[in-house]
């Protein structure tokens, strides 16, 4: 990994330089002792190897979360021009659209505290989790056909939440395009009672408290106060948009063989994206989704009924308004300064989400004035953070941000770690209380497992590609 030459461009940006049979260079946002630490597994080797894919554009870009994932670094960004590019499943995730919603409340800490582990059993109760575990909802074929067309509004029209929320997630929360003939039966099937569910791993549901505010005006503007009450929740397609990856990887192995496209590594598995396996793959993509948006409505919806019932309120006294969903495994076709010109890319971010400025077409209107809400969880026992998408972005990124605290640890090395201590009481002490299907992912999400979210959001906030705006701690802590 230290063959790998880095150029210093400023305190947080490092360039490596194009080498070889690389298309563009590499840029890496990261401070000079994060560095180090990146360098120690093989992520600068994927980001070097994303820049051999046909069609690039600019740079391919690692935020500076970046651990080593498939194919992709995790919290690699790249964008492909729609016409000659390709499309490769690795840059989007095995969890197409895994993302991250934060649902604020008009309750502030002194209200929910007396209640707080009553509302985390409750919501554990109402919110399935852990590995393979399934959901009350069962979906027909007819099911699969109205969600793949209208994502979340499907879930509304069943009576998951408000017509507003829509205004507040990417793309009004539908994603155009799915085709239900291109999924296969295993994937339906995988994906069939699973809505309404976390899953494990660093999936998770918690109950946060705004605790610091960086820029008052403009969180005044997305809602926000302090000491307000937040639900923050992390999770996507779940085994639908799981095994759709699994099996257009195996059919773009076979398309890059039969086209003769050599890249230096075949988890980099890619297709055209006018040929039919990327257009399939895009229609299946779609799918998943709007899959995971509905996952995500659910929960929430669930969620608020857990306050509901715990705290014997209802809408008008919760507020139980979704301030912002964005996905950060996803690739989104959209509009870009490409060296003076404007050019339609296919955007891939990997573990990375939108970070787009005030003004935007794609922001939101209810946002528009003033930037896209960015949100960075951390870890379970440490903060997460809102943020505001700026101009820089849009020049520096294709208008993107990271997506989280990133790994620093394996799973593995985590349980060795963790051997002896009881995490559960640890972060008791902590104030924050935590329910989990499993012991063992708990140990595996350990604090110590991941950055600090801190040092990574110093660097996307100086940096300059998203702003601070406030800071959440968590108090309650849902895993599967």
């Amino acid at each position: 990994m230290n063959e790998i030459k880095l150029i210093k461009l400023h305190d947080y940006l490092w360039e490596i330089p194009k080498a070889g049979h690389m298309l563009v260079p590499g840029r890496v946002y990261a401070s000079e002792s994060m560095i180090r630490d990146i360098q120690k597994d093989k992520s600068l080797e994927q980001v070097v190897n994303v820049a051999h894919l046909p069609g690039i554009q600019k740079y391919s870009i690692a935020m500076p979360d970046i651990h080593w994932g498939y194919g992709f670094p995790i919290g690699g960004v790249a964008a492909m021009d729609a016409e000659e590019g390709v499309i490769s499943p690795g840059g989007v995730g095995y969890d197409i659209n895994c993302g991250v919603r934060l649902m604020k409340t008009n309750l502030n800490e002194e209200d929910v505290r007396p209640k707080l582990k009553e509302l985390i059993s409750e919501l554990f109760h109402r919110v399935p989790c852990g590995f393979g575990i399934g959901g009350k909802i069962r979906l027909s074929k007819g099911d699969y056909k109205s969600l793949i067309e209208k994502g979340t509004k499907w879930a509304i029209e069943k009576g998951w939440g408000e017509t507003e929320d829509l205004e507040r997630i990417e793309d009004y929360g539908t994603f155009h395009g799915g085709d239900p003939d291109v999924i296969s039966e295993k994937a339906y099937e995988r994906g069939k009672d699973e809505l309404g569910t976390l899953g494990s791993g660093n999936h998770f549901l918690e109950v946060d408290i705004v605790d610091r505010i960086y820029n008052p005006a403009i969180a005044d503007a997305f809602g926000l106060f302090k000491d307000q009450v937040c639900v923050q929740i992390h999770c996507g397609s779940r085994g639908f948009g799981h095994q759709i990856c699994t099996d257009y990887i195996d059919k773009m192995i076979s398309y890059m063989r039969r086209e003769g496209i050599n890249l230096p590594d075949k988890q980099l598995a890619c297709a055209h994206i006018r040929s039919k396996e990327g257009r399939d793959y895009l229609s299946a993509f779609a799918a998943a989704v709007n899959y995971a948006w509905v996952n995500r409505q659910i929960i929430m919806s669930s969620a608020r009924e857990a306050f509901y019932n715990v705290f014997k309120i209802g809408p008008r006294e919760l507020g139980g308004q979704l301030l912002y969903d964005v996905s950060h495994n996803i690739a989104k076709f959209e509009e870009h300064n490409v060296n003076g010109k404007i050019r339609k890319l296919c955007v891939h971010r990997k573990g990375a989400t939108r970070a787009f400025p005030k003004g935007h077409p794609l922001v939101p209107e209810i946002y528009r004035g003033v930037g896209q809400p960015v949100l960075i969880p951390g870890d379970m026992g440490r903060a997460s953070f809102i943020l505001v998408g700026t101009e820089a972005a849009l020049e520096e990124t294709f208008g993107t941000s990271c997506h989280g605290a990133g790994r620093m640890l394996s799973r593995n090395e985590a349980v060795r770690r963790a051997k002896g201590r009881d995490l559960f009481t640890e972060l008791e002490e902590k104030g924050i209380v935590i329910m989990a299907k499993g012991k063992r992912t708990v140990i595996e999400e350990m604090p110590e497992a991941y950055k600090y979210v801190e040092d990574v959001c110093d660097v996307v906030h100086n940096a300059g590609i998203a702003r601070k705006v406030a800071r959440l701690r968590p108090i309650g802590v849902i895993k599967g």
